[in-house]
């Protein structure tokens, strides 16, 4: 497994109960003062710059260094030679799985070229990087980054499917109308039944509004099309909530074959002896 992987199956583990613990937004009532209060003052805090500072907190010296040294290139050029710069930027951020900083990064090359691509890609990494963040403030200022470059994406291609996968999933995590987000997803998996993300998406939501046997059919068809450990797992805690023990354990012990990983395959083994008795 790569690191990436082994990083996402960890905080899969940590997650799940808060996952089935926390209220969808929208679906409670919320100070919209307060909550517009905390947005600007995200918006004031997290920065292209002040984002990088923070990661490189959290990275080997050497690398910080290499960085902080192309990011001096960067703020010297323009044009077609800053973009590659950028790009470059971009990738060392992605070999080391940090993707708060690539999300601004994309968002400025899509400011100097707007392209659907930048936008596309921004909009990811903004999403892939609030996903799994414990920093709420944070998480809050991506997620609507990600809304933003999402929003900006479908503006350029309104029938990219990529980018309405991503929007929905954003607005379902990010706004007070979650339905609006799920609409989207709906329609994309009218249209493309097999999408993996727009599925997964749904099947988590439904896992978080405990509409456990939504969930079981969406991620049988995730396994069914590109087994993997995160998608069996899930399975496993749908099956394992409707009381279908045998199922769970055969769910989890699929994942624990795809992670390998021994924090998961510990976890897995301590599910499935409870289930077993």
């Amino acid at each position: 497994m790569n690191t990436k992987q082994i990083i996402v199956l960890v905080i899969v583990v940590a997650l799940m109960g808060a996952l089935l613990a926390r209220p969808i937004k929208g679906l409670v009532t919320e100070n919209k003062a307060t909550t517009a209060s905390a947005a600007s003052a995200s918006s004031s805090a997290f920065n292209f710059q002040s984002v990088s500072d923070l990661t490189k907190q959290t990275i080997n010296a050497g690398l910080a260094q290499e960085i902080t040294a192309l990011e001096a290139k960067v703020a010297d050029a323009s044009g077609q030679e800053k973009i590659a710069l950028l790009e470059e930027l971009a990738k060392k951020w992605d070999d080391l799985a940090k993707y708060a900083p690539q999300g601004f990064i994309y968002e400025e090359m899509a400011k100097i070229s707007p392209k659907f691509e930048y936008w596309l890609k921004a909009g990811d990494a903004f999403r892939s990087a609030y996903t799994n963040l414990q920093d709420t403030a944070m998480a809050t200022e991506l997620n609507r980054l990600a809304i933003q470059s999402y929003e900006h994406a479908t503006e350029l291609d309104g029938n990219n499917l990529d980018a309405k996968t991503g929007l929905g999933a954003a607005m379902v995590t990010g706004t007070n109308n979650p339905m609006a987000g799920i609409a989207l997803l709906r329609e994309v998996v009218a249209k493309d039944p097999k999408n993996i993300q727009a599925n997964k998406t749904l099947g988590l939501f439904s896992l978080q509004s405990r509409q456990f046997d939504k969930a079981i059919e969406r991620f049988k068809t995730i396994v069914e099309l590109k087994p993997d450990a995160e998608s069996y797992f899930y399975l496993a805690t749908g099956y394992e909530n409707i009381g279908l023990k045998n199922e769970a354990i055969a769910a989890f012990q699929k994942s624990k074959e795809l992670a390998a990983d021994p924090s998961l395959s510990q976890f897995i083994d301590r599910r499935v002896e409870e289930l077993s008795k």
